[in-house]
């Protein structure tokens, strides 16, 4: 295991770095940076950065629309509550769900890649 403790998907997860666990992943909101600043592991996965926008996308607009069909049909709201109810709650969930799920998937590609291709230093 190493110093940072968890798995790397964990370590992701926790917007550190998933070799060392102590590094910063993140370089602003979602920008990851290029390099670990504790082990110099190079962070940026090779392609798939659109990946975790899609997954959420895909995720919370399932969840609002179905919520948002059983409130219809029970409550029959008009539609000016739909969208001052839908649209924010909708919006929170993605901008909520980017950083975990996008150092999630950091993580898991990391551990997918490999110890010979991950400290290209």
């Amino acid at each position: 295991m190493s110093a940072g403790g968890g798995s790397a998907a964990g370590r992701g997860l926790a917007g550190r770095c998933p070799a060392c666990g102590q590094g910063r992943l993140f370089d602003g909101f979602i920008r990851l940076a290029p390099r670990c600043s504790v082990c110099g592991t190079e962070l940026a996965p090779p392609g798939g950065a659109e990946d975790p926008f899609a997954l959420i996308v895909l995720a919370v607009g399932i969840l609002v629309v179905g919520a948002a069909l059983v409130v219809e049909i029970r409550y029959a709201w008009p539609i000016w509550l739909h969208l001052v109810v839908w649209l924010p709650l909708a919006l929170g969930l993605c901008l909520a769900l980017l950083r975990p799920t996008r150092g999630l998937l950091v993580g898991i590609q990391y551990r997918v890649r490999g110890a010979g291709a991950r400290d290209r230093r």
